[in-house]
């Protein structure tokens, strides 16, 4: 008799199983089950956990330099605004994993995210560290990375900016307001800063060096507010503690404390609060789109969100129709990305890569929070062992590491 029950039992288990997998394999094939679909594969930061921060620190470096030039492709890619032929082209060189890094130099992008780099590491690592000799840094970095824009799309905002630094006979490094200085240049190059300026207890010298290195060249508070973002971001993967949905609602908090920066800053203060609510009315918009404004609930996107679906919805986020060329667009789009790849690269290749938009730069972006999240983990070697300055590109991110968190001597400005 026990073992009669015991049968029921199981046979009882087995059946409710089989209905459970049954559900499943409904919930997978069809599309039309619900009109949004939440998602439930997010980061898992448990993973990010098991690999080494140093390393995590090298691949968002290093696969930010991948995500531009596979982007980029020779600005074949970054230039062409159908984004279904670009996913075509993909799909006839055999996929991303069949993308051999060799054939994709890197972008201005890149170029001037190590410059950057370099600059952060020249002054971490010097003696008389301090906000204004980082800048100062900044400027000189900047100048010698438009000795290396050859074939590699230099933007006109960066490239005139940067010839006005280089013709000046004075140390200042103010620019005057820009009424067209929002485009993403500034965003493009920021991502490191949130690698040197990781901890919650440095979130000031975050915004003041993101917001005073975007305004080199970009002073505008959309272009200047991208490159916050993209550090921010960057900071946020690298600490591991707040769930990815949550990034965008902290933002709109540390929106605020660059506001006072701007205001006690002194520099076209009025110019600036002038032209400040278009970033934060934008991400607050894209953040209710996708149910996340209050941090704590799952992204929701549409249940059909291919390749068209993304397109209209980048050129309808987007300044003037061309998604992520904006400060404010870029990092949105890669967070986007983010948001709906999880720990999948391909899935990020194919949402922040590949698009008719300004693609090298939501890439380049997009990429490096990635690589700081889960490391070079599911990404096939070909991707990135041949990557133009692949090695340059690591070695910072581990000259990086060693200074994350580390005082910037004299702090004021």
């Amino acid at each position: 008799m026990v073992d009669s029950l015991i049968s029921r039992l199981n046979s009882f288990f087995l059946y409710f199983i089989l209905i459970d997998i049954q559900c499943h394999i409904q919930l997978v094939n069809d599309p039309m089950e619900s009109l949004t679909e939440v998602i439930e594969h997010q980061p898992d930061l448990a993973m990010s956990d098991t690999v080494p921060l140093e390393q995590r620190y090298k691949a968002s470096m290093v696969l930010s330099g991948v995500g531009d030039a596979l982007g980029y492709n020779h600005g074949i890619w970054e230039f062409e605004k159908d984004g279904m032929l670009i996913h075509d082209e993909v799909q006839k060189r055999g996929g991303l994993e069949k993308l051999n890094a060799k054939d994709f130099p890197v972008s201005d992008d890149t170029v001037m995210h190590l410059a950057t780099a370099d600059a952060l590491v020249k002054v971490g690592e010097g003696e008389g560290a301090s906000l204004p000799v980082l800048y100062r840094a900044l400027v000189e970095k900047y100048i010698v990375s438009m000795t290396d824009m050859g074939g590699r799309a230099a933007g006109i905002t960066c490239m005139d900016s940067v010839a006005r630094h280089r013709q000046r006979t004075d140390k200042d490094i103010k620019i005057p307001f820009n009424k067209r200085g929002g485009g993403c240049g500034a965003a493009m190059r920021a991502m490191c800063i949130g690698l040197r300026f990781p901890d919650p207890e440095q979130e000031h010298l975050l915004i003041a060096v993101s917001v005073e290195s975007g305004r080199l060249t970009h002073h505008h508070p959309t272009g200047y507010l991208g490159a916050l973002a993209a550090a921010l971001f960057t900071a946020y993967a690298v600490r591991g503690t707040l769930p990815v949905e949550a990034w965008g609602h902290s933002l709109m908090e540390v929106l605020d404390k660059a506001k006072e920066y701007v205001r006690h800053s002194g520099n076209c203060v009025e110019l600036n609060m002038e032209h400040w609510a278009y970033f934060g009315i934008q991400w607050k918009s894209y953040l209710e789109k996708r149910g996340i404004l209050d941090g704590k609930s799952k992204p929701q996107f549409p249940e059909s969100y291919g390749v068209k679906e993304r397109e209209s919805f980048y050129r309808a986020v987007s300044f003037k129709g061309c998604g992520g060329a904006s400060g404010h667009d870029a990092p949105m789009i890669a967070y986007d990305a983010l948001l709906r790849a999880g720990n999948s690269w391909v899935e990020l290749a194919n949402h922040a890569f590949f698009h008719g938009g300004d693609s090298d730069s939501t890439a380049v972006i997009a990429a490096a929070w990635w690589g700081a999240l889960f490391g070079f983990r599911g990404v096939p070697e070909i991707n990135y062992q041949r990557l133009e300055y692949r090695d340059r590109l690591s070695k910072l991110g581990q000259r990086l590491y060693k200074l994350r968190g580390k005082p910037l001597g004299t702090e004021k400005e």
